[in-house]
């Protein structure tokens, strides 16, 4: 979520006053704002995108509520020493929160382990133990309409009775002790990013959030007024049409199980109607195609945890694959592929097959990206039911990334198309009439300029490196991982430097090259890629020869409140993930939005970025998702681009030999072996196209005319990126659900 105070102040509309108000008082509210933590209670993309869409359903005036886990630690701070990743645990509340308002009177139930006994009466989940779920509500103020949604988050609270019952022996104070066990399901968020670990920890985590919301949902619409002349309904037919749940990805997938259990066993619904609630109900979004990345629960560890649900994905996928058999008799692979439960020396639930059978939407979240769900990722349940397959483009919030985070940005344009863009981001159309406007090329020239100004002051003071402003910002900020390839961008600094040496007279355009971003902490090979970019670095710096032509700054816990600062000063963004790999990527409409011009190459929304503002204004390069998979069929061989390119092979060896770490000459052996041996995402394959790439890239900034046009073009085409947009269609296509623009009046007011 990042900061809330500036964030509340722009949606209220009220910036200004609170402005000039704490001047007044001899007070600097931007030094007030830097006081606050960042709530980083996700992980990269994922987790942001869930922030911008609670922004955009309370603007767009939609009744949606956000849930989640009340993680006592957060992502964890990143420190670098000696050039290598450290983490610290993220205490963000130990000033307290003034944000959340604990909710004690809705504390529920969740139940763990036990036994599944079949009485006459129906199915019983017995003995189990009991963690109590305790809410925190943040208000969520939509822009400038007094809406106000809550995201609710659950803290997990031991019960009074925790464990003293199997203490009668004096063991009281170890009982009391042992309350810990229970709260340790909220105390930290898993850091791991486009990767499953299969911890039972986690897998409680996932239940207790799912579990608590089911409760609350169901509380809630049993006690609905609306329409309804019973004080309680106890219908659960029109569920659907009140409730709809969306599944963020397939970490609450248990949703689905959930519900099943709630409708047939408590509420004594027969199976064949509870299945079509839960179906009507539920709605998945997947987020990735990496295998690595998919949620696949070992049965021993489920069944133990969660018996009763066990047993109900058994009967879904039973069911499912009694339907799948009747359509395509005798194939019994497609039954293998098809399967909840995957065989195996150890068997497994697959989550995602779940969630697809159990939806009635499935959605990628960039078209490319949902045309590889639909033919490659889901192919089989494609074939069975086309028409539940979506797509549904990422967009990000133009309130926070653009006028909280570049207010001169904002004012400019506002001052040529009015600020009707801000809640309509498609207006920005009406900057391409004056794309040649001379005035505008200056303001918006002006305005990145001090923007970079700014960010210069910040690095130097942070990272004691002389910044020259005038040089191209260079920005790839991301989470650290194989697949963005963030070595791609190494290898392209080790060539820089090493032509800089070759001729030191000839020309080139300076450049300032900011890479950041957190690894998980398990993840060797993300870690050796951090130590690579700052040892690249301290050499690169401190080379009297290349002087204040090149520059290279690993940036240290890279956060939203970081993003804020580094993305309205950035000239060139790097989009250089492996094509197939980046479902959509969000940070890449973040640099458009705010004047940066894209390098990148034809995956997620770059695609539908370089459509929308034309691929002659994106600096695109490299492999498309077909020469990924006819170079797979080929079989993709490093060794042959390593052999046939000089200056990879001088800056390969570079690495491999030291020159970057000569008091460990072979630590960056683990990264060329990999490179060079067993390498997935292809880094030497687009090498040779980035650098073209890279070329035309100098050439245009040296015609900064030229290429403010460009960044006026992007800015303007930039209006398909917005959450707004997004959330609207999925409130029409998926919720059957219109958004309002209707002003709620202000509480003082007086009603009619």
């Amino acid at each position: 979520m990042g900061r809330t105070l500036q964030n509340t102040m722009v949606n209220l509309g009220l910036q200004n006053a609170c402005d000039e108000a704490i001047y007044q008082l001899g007070l600097d509210l931007e030094e007030l704002e830097e006081i606050e933590e960042d709530a980083g209670l996700g992980n990269g993309g994922l987790g942001r995108l869930a922030a911008c869409f609670l922004d955009s359903m309370a603007t767009l005036g939609l009744a949606a509520y956000g849930y989640g886990i009340r993680y006592e630690f957060g992502i964890f701070n990143q420190k670098i020493v000696n050039g290598w990743q450290v983490e610290e645990a993220d205490d963000w509340l130990r000033y307290g929160n003034p944000w959340e308002k604990a909710r004690p009177e809705y504390m529920l139930p969740v139940h763990f382990y036990g036994r599944v006994e079949h009485t006459p009466e129906g199915v019983k989940w017995l003995d189990t133990q009991v963690v109590l779920a305790m809410p925190y509500d943040t208000p969520v103020p939509g822009y400038k309409n007094n809406t106000v949604n809550t995201m609710r988050l659950w803290s997990a609270k031991a019960p009074n009775d925790f464990n003293l019952h199997d203490f009668n022996t004096g063991g009281y104070i170890e009982a009391v002790l042992d309350r810990n066990l229970a709260e340790n399901i909220s105390r930290v968020l898993y850091p791991n990013d486009n990767f499953f670990e299969g911890k039972e920890l986690r897998l409680k985590q996932e239940y207790f959030v799912v579990a608590a919301t089911l409760q609350d949902i169901v509380r809630r619409f049993k006690s609905s007024k609306f329409g309804c002349r019973d004080p309680v309904r106890t219908c659960f037919e029109i569920f659907p049409d009140k409730v709809a749940i969306q599944l963020n990805d397939t970490h609450p997938a248990l949703a689905i199980p959930e519900l099943m259990r709630i409708l047939v066993d408590v509420e004594k619904v027969d199976w064949d109607k509870a299945w079509e609630i839960t179906r009507k109900t539920c709605a998945y979004t997947n987020h990735t195609v990496l295998p690595e990345a998919l949620e696949r629960w070992p049965v021993s560890m489920f069944g133990q945890l969660l018996p009763r649900h066990l047993d109900i994905i058994y009967a879904i996928n039973q069911r499912h694959l009694d339907q799948v058999a009747a359509l395509f008799p005798g194939d019994v692979d497609r039954l293998r592929r098809m399967s909840v439960i995957e065989e195996g020396d150890c068997k497994r639930i697959n989550m995602a097959h779940l969630c697809v059978i159990g939806s009635h939407a499935v959605n990628g979240v960039a078209r490319i990206h949902s045309e590889i769900v639909k033919h490659s990722v889901f192919k089989d349940f494609y074939e069975l039911e086309p028409e539940k397959f979506q797509n549904k483009t990422n967009g990000i919030t133009p309130r926070r990334w653009l006028l909280l985070c570049n207010p001169g940005l904002a004012d400019t344009i506002m001052e040529k198309i009015g600020e009707g863009f801000l809640t309509d981001l498609s207006q920005l159309k009406k900057l391409l009439p004056l794309v040649n406007d001379e005035a505008l090329i200056r303001e918006v020239a002006q305005v990145k300029q001090e923007n970079k100004l700014k960010f210069s002051a910040f690095l130097e003071k942070e990272y004691k490196v002389r910044i020259n402003p005038s040089s191209m910002f260079d920005v790839h900020v991301k989470r650290i991982h194989e697949y963005k390839r963030q070595l791609l961008n190494c290898l392209h600094i080790v060539t820089l430097y090493n032509r800089i040496k070759k001729d030191p007279a000839k020309a080139c355009v300076p450049r300032t090259v900011i890479i950041g971003g957190k690894a998980a902490p398990g993840y060797h090979m993300a870690k050796m890629i951090i130590k690579l970019v700052t040892s690249i670095g301290e050499v690169v710096n401190h080379d009297p020869v290349v002087g204040n032509r090149l520059k290279v700054i690993f940036l240290e816990n890279y956060r939203v409140s970081l993003a804020e600062k580094v993305i309205p000063a950035a000239d060139l963004s790097q989009q250089i993930s492996t094509a197939g790999t980046e479902a959509s990527g969000t940070g890449n409409m973040k640099f458009m939005l705010n004047g940066a011009l894209t390098i990148g190459t034809m995956d997620g929304a770059n695609v539908e970025m370089a459509e929308e503002a034309g691929a002659e204004n994106l600096f695109i390069f490299g492999l498309r998702v077909e020469d990924v998979q006819a170079l797979d069929q080929k079989g993709y061989n490093a060794q042959e681009y390593y052999n046939r390119l000089p200056e990879l092979r001088q800056a390969v060896d570079q690495i491999r030999d030291g020159f970057f770490s000569p008091q460990q000459p072979d630590c960056f052996k683990d990264i060329v072996n990999m490179l060079l041996y067993h390498d997935r995402f292809k880094v030497f394959a687009d090498y040779e196209a980035y650098l073209a790439c890279q070329a035309q890239v100098d050439q245009l900034y040296q015609n900064p005319k030229e290429w403010t046009k460009k960044v006026i073009r992007n800015i303007a085409c930039s209006g398909k990126f917005s959450s707004d947009r997004t959330i609207t269609e999925y409130a029409r296509d998926i919720w059957g659900v219109e958004p309002s623009d209707l002003q709620i009046p202000t509480p003082h007011v007086p009603k009619d």
